[in-house]
């Protein structure tokens, strides 16, 4: 690997990296992920009759909170002002796609910030259902998409390593 990691010195210790010095860009991020679900929770969420309630309301809101406590739970992640935070649920037949999209106007890239939307929105659907599915997972957390900065736009839809757009 010819570039080297950021967040590592040359002794190999972790670090964070000194953002002060670059332009403040707009910058959007986004990610994807499911929940496998058992066709018992599935009917559960279509027919409004989760035990805990609104289960895809409250792992709507879970992921938005998530989106802006995000450097308080990856240790290297910078604090960057959250402007606008988009989660969406759809239920499918195995399972809950999500989605959540997060954009700034700031120093560094906002993609942790999409991923922790994502994954803390899948744990709390998880937490509201577990009293009717116990072997629910979470499955293909992934970035989908980024613009802004330095390193340009990215999306996967152009295959699985993605490409400029």
């Amino acid at each position: 690997m010819s570039e080297r990691l950021t967040h590592v010195r040359a002794d190999g210790t972790a670090h964070m990296v000194d953002v002060s010095g670059k332009p403040v860009t707009a910058r959007q991020a986004s990610a994807a992920g499911r929940v496998l679900l058992a066709p018992a929770a599935i009917a559960a969420l279509r027919d409004g009759t989760v035990p805990k309630g609104d289960a895809l309301a409250v792992a709507r809101v879970a992921g938005l909170q998530a989106a802006k406590r995000t450097p308080d739970l990856v240790p290297l992640a910078h604090p960057v002002a959250v402007h606008a935070v988009e989660v969406d649920l759809l239920v499918a037949d195995d399972g809950v796609d999500i989605s959540a999209t997060v954009r700034t106007a700031d120093r560094t890239g906002i993609e942790m910030e999409a991923l922790t939307s994502v994954t803390v929105c899948a744990l709390t659907l998880i937490d509201m259902v577990k009293a009717v599915d116990k072997h629910a997972r979470i499955t293909d957390v992934r970035v989908t998409a980024k613009s802004g900065g330095r390193s340009g736009d990215w999306a996967e839809d152009a295959g699985d390593e993605g490409a400029p757009v």
